[in-house]
């Protein structure tokens, strides 16, 4: 078998990765990863015909010519070379977790080192054991910093991200109700998150947290290298300014308070521009580039997006969803738009058996604010619905037709839900 060592002397020369035999880059190395539904051995031949320099397979069958490579498993092989990648570079690395804003803070944090040093991070939402090792790869010589952003569904993914990227620093975003059905428990979420905590303990890493967040102040208790943010008791405080629809944030630098404007809606928001620039000024970039960086950054994907339509301001952050998100969402919406306010709500996937009593509790917490029209998609808000008062639809199609006849043509409106409900449909009915 081909060693990770033999396959790195490659890469270094081919420094292009591919994993889908569709798209091959010419002299790539394509890794034949295998999935539930797919072997990418069977594409190994389709890869090289296609320009791939190499294929990285793991069935002898398909070993073709000494452009295809044995390894006992092509996933491992990936992350191995990825690991090996990482400790040549010799780069500090910062890894990002954490149940909501990962990817937000993740752009934000990027944006604001970029403004001193050649960034490299996790692009769109990598954030597995494929798309870290990918991460990982796409680094080079020039780069400066790494931003690697780590997601989980089940205990113990974190740790093994931990284990390839080897990060030097840290933050876990927040920890809430997200992806209950794989980690069994809100326990469980605990758990998973904070073992980026426990490797950067036992690495004297440094840690970033948010004071205000009482489940991460404890966490943190017996750590020693951590910084904090926040609004009054941390290392490096701000607080938040009343300036719908976007986020403004006061934040106190050592030269000075600076006041960040940005293009970020929703109060829970403060807390991942908080790190930004918490972090920006812990690698000492200028208070002025830091302001200026998340001044220039504009959501994408669904994410906190602002759109102006027809005189309707719609907030648009249906690119994922859970209770916490959910909450956050709802809250700050309905307390900073007008009086006339609409609520289109998609189902909260991978709950598991927390599923029902979750949707009701976002229907419960909608007994607030009774002046606020409220439309629910999905087949989980549909099994509760008839117990409030809001009009449910079991998929985005039928509100889509309800919308079309029914149009809103004023107001402001908070489109939320899983990405698997699909509520950027709904755009087209405005």
């Amino acid at each position: 078998m081909t060693t990770t060592e033999e396959i790195y002397r490659i890469f270094k020369n081919k420094p292009v990765i591919s994993t889908d035999s569709r798209k091959i880059e010419e002299n790539s190395i394509f890794f034949a990863l295998k999935g539930e539904n797919f072997n990418g051995n069977k594409f190994a031949a389709a890869a090289l015909n296609k320009g791939a320099g190499y294929a990285i397979i793991d069935e002898k069958e398909y070993f073709i010519s000494n452009k295809t490579i044995l390894v006992d498993n092509v996933l491992q092989a990936l992350k191995d070379l990825a690991n090996l990648h990482r400790k040549k570079l010799g780069i500090p690395i910062l890894a990002i977790t954490g149940s909501n804003g990962k990817t937000t803070t993740k752009e934000l944090v990027s944006a604001v080192l970029s403004q001193k040093f050649k960034v490299s991070s996790t692009e769109g939402n990598l954030n597995n054991h494929i798309g870290v090792p990918l991460t990982l790869l796409k680094m080079n010589a020039e780069t400066e910093i790494g931003v690697v952003e780590m997601g989980a569904n089940h205990i113990g993914d974190v740790a093994e991200l931990c284990e390839i990227a080897e990060p030097d620093f840290g933050i876990i975003t927040n920890i809430g109700k997200a992806h209950l059905e794989g980690f069994g428990s809100f326990e469980g979420v605990v758990k998973t998150k904070s073992e980026l905590y426990h490797y950067l303990k036992s690495k004297k890493g440094t840690i970033f947290y948010n004071y205000d967040n009482p489940i991460l102040t404890n966490l943190t208790a017996e750590i020693q290298n951590k910084i904090s943010f926040g609004k009054e008791k941390a290392g490096f405080t701000g607080e938040l300014i009343d300036s719908p629809p976007f986020v403004h944030v006061k934040a106190n630098f050592k030269k000075g308070v600076l006041y960040l404007n940005t293009n970020l809606t929703g109060d829970y928001n403060f807390e991942n521009i908080m790190a930004a620039a918490c972090i920006g000024d812990y690698f000492n970039v200028d208070p002025l580039l830091i302001q200026k960086a998340l001044k220039n950054y504009c959501p994408q994907n669904n994410r906190s997006q602002l759109i102006n339509k027809y005189g309707l301001k719609i907030i648009m952050d249906a690119y994922n969803a859970n209770p916490t998100s959910m909450q956050a969402s709802i809250n700050s919406f309905i307390s900073n738009v007008s009086d006339k306010c609409y609520l289109i709500l998609g189902d909260m996937l991978e709950l598991g058996a927390y599923s029902e009593p979750e949707h009701i509790a976002i229907l419960e917490l909608l007994k607030n604010y009774p002046r606020t029209k409220v439309y629910t998609v999905g087949k989980n808000f549909m099994a509760v619905a008839k117990y409030f008062t809001c009009q449910p639809f079991l998929n985005v199609e039928l509100l889509c037709e309800f919308l079309q006849e029914n149009p809103i043509t004023e107001g402001d409106v908070l489109i939320k839900g899983s990405r698997g409900i699909q509520l950027e449909k709904v755009l087209a009915c405005f």
